[in-house]
């Protein structure tokens, strides 16, 4: 699917003024990072392809505006991908089907801080 699946957003996405690394929950693997986040869904920056249509079950860590870290674990369903500009690089486009009320409460916490307060 092409990125016109990005227009039909549900909540607004906040970018991540750092790195924040993903793996993917059941094999340990690194998959990338997030290059902006909403309470619906994400978009990852990958250096490898991702499967069409695919579940995947991604960890993360939310920084807070302490200096600490929310470890997060979520479930996607991939929406859309395709190749970046950048060489070897890929942008995949999730909607977030599974998180805890502990992980949702972490999201939206770090959703409604300032950007400037980002980490």
């Amino acid at each position: 699917m092409s990125r016109s699946g990005a227009n039909k957003r549900r909540a607004e996405r906040k970018r991540a003024s750092g790195v924040i690394q993903v793996i993917n929950a059941i094999t340990g693997e690194t998959m990338g990072r997030i290059g902006n986040l909403s309470s619906s869904g994400l978009m990852l920056i990958s250096q490898q392809a991702l499967r069409e249509d695919a579940l995947y079950q991604l960890g993360f860590q939310l920084p807070h505006s302490d200096g600490r870290a929310h470890t997060m674990e979520i479930g996607v369903h991939e929406q859309w991908s395709e190749q970046a500009a950048v060489p070897g690089q890929y942008w995949a486009g999730f909607r977030i089907i599974d998180l805890s009320p502990d992980d949702a409460s972490a999201l939206q916490a770090w959703l409604a801080r300032p950007e400037n307060a980002l980490i």
